[in-house]
């Protein structure tokens, strides 16, 4: 009984490397490379980390998510001006291609 469940695991094991190894370490649904998402999870925490330094933009109620180095902002600023400045500070992070800002003013 034990030897059963042990060959199970292994055979469960070898199932999911080799899943692995055909879809080529894929890690999102559009099928970038770890290297890039490491690129971009770089880049989402340095916009988030401007955000938490600059007092005119509220880093709790801002989301920035990252895929190819293009960031999405959204979530809600209370004015225009904060609004426009998460949008200037993820422009000027390094490694960000482009922004699309998504935030609504509330």
């Amino acid at each position: 009984m034990i030897s059963s469940k042990l060959t199970h695991a292994v055979l469960a094991a070898s199932a999911a490397l080799m899943v692995v190894q055909v879809t080529g370490c894929a890690v999102a649904r559009d099928q970038q490379t770890v290297g890039s998402y490491i690129d971009d999870t770089t880049i989402t925490t340095r916009v988030k980390a401007r955000f938490a330094e600059d007092p005119a933009v509220s880093a709790m109620s801002l989301n920035v998510e990252t895929l190819k180095g293009t960031v999405q902002l959204s979530g809600f600023a209370k004015s225009e001006a904060e609004r426009n400045a998460a949008g200037r500070l993820a422009a000027n992070t390094p490694g960000v291609k482009s922004v699309k800002n998504d935030i609504v003013v509330r």
